[in-house]
């Protein structure tokens, strides 16, 4: 299925549907679904629906859910993975349903959810184990190194994750404690590729194609999942694909760029409406014109768009300048 082992990283309030068809349309050959609530979803939640649903142009498809409750987690794969739960509007399902267990974020592991479940190893298992029973596609799981560098268990709950039908594993090279500073521990992904047998997809600190490849030649691992590297820059995928073929790379050019970031965010505004769309497109105008000359004027500009004609407005001031100056 994957050439070139290149996945889109979950990415909570930015990796969207836009988004992922920019990441596909560059070379990204998995995207995983933005966080689904696995409580919000056996509730019959309208809008967890809405974030779930896939796409025509968004195939292949991981939907990722998060919880701590086993048969809860292992009904919403189910519903998921069935394409049978409420407000569904298309028959299409995911080719993998994703165990959340990596999210460091507060809110999340308040809870007990995301990165929270490696401090309790026979709840991981209950999860996994449960979620594959009921699953119609494989599962996978996403970890982190640990809860801190003290707790550093990786090793242990992947070999779990193994042991309980999981089909691949990405591992986010960085304790809970750490978020995401400072710098990614390739060395774990590499422990935990040379401790399991199913695939390991590495995850941490690939800013550029390059980082990319260091990955895979340093840890052995059978993927790479990028995330903060692709926001603004879905072009990173089309980069790696030409370095792992040896080709040479021509960057976009502003103008290329910009015409992106405008098809995104028409995208978005199209789909949950101009004036969410436009406070949702702000943050990703800001990261496509990071770099840019008159960029930082134009991020000042950014913050104040309340219309789709704004950003049309912004992004033709870009252009213009960028086009006089180079």
């Amino acid at each position: 299925m994957f050439n070139y082992k290149l996945i889109c990283a979950p990415m909570a309030g930015v990796s969207d549907h836009p988004f992922r068809v920019m990441a596909r349309r560059f070379g990204a050959e998995l995207c995983v679904s933005e966080m689904i609530s696995s409580v919000a979803m056996h509730y019959e939640d309208k809008k967890t629906a809405t974030l779930a649903e896939i796409h025509e142009d968004d195939t292949p498809i991981s939907i990722q859910i998060f919880g701590h409750d086993p048969d809860i987690m292992a009904r919403s794969a189910y519903l998921l993975s069935s394409g049978e739960y409420k407000h569904a509007k298309n028959n299409r399902v995911p080719e993998f349903i994703d165990i959340n267990m990596g999210c460091p974020v507060k809110k999340i592991v308040s809870s007990g959810d995301g990165s929270a479940l490696m401090r309790d190893s026979a709840l991981c298992e209950k999860i996994i184990t449960e979620c594959v029973k009921k699953s119609l596609v494989p599962v996978t799981v996403k970890i982190r190194a640990g809860w801190d560098k003290s707790s550093i268990n990786c090793t242990e709950i992947a070999k779990i994750a193994e042991a309980s039908g999981a089909s691949a594993i990405t591992i986010h090279a960085r304790t809970r404690s750490q978020m995401y500073e400072p710098s990614a521990d390739w060395s774990i992904i590499k422990g935990v590729k040379d401790s399991v047998s199913i695939p390991v997809i590495g995850n941490g600190d690939i800013f550029c194609a390059e980082d990319a490849i260091k990955m895979l030649d340093t840890t052995g691992c059978d993927g790479v999942m990028v995330g903060r590297g692709a926001m603004g820059n879905p072009f990173i995928f089309e980069h790696i694909k030409c370095l792992i073929e040896g080709k040479e790379y021509t960057r976009p050019s502003v103008e290329n760029r910009l015409d992106i970031a405008l098809e995104q965010l028409t995208m978005l505004c199209q789909e949950v409406g101009e004036k969410i769309g436009v406070c949702e497109a702000r943050k990703h105008l800001a990261w496509y014109t990071k770099g840019m000359r008159f960029g930082t004027s134009a991020r000042g500009m950014i913050n104040t768009a309340t219309s789709l004609e704004d950003i049309n407005r912004i992004i033709n001031y870009l252009k213009e300048n960028s086009l006089e100056h180079e």
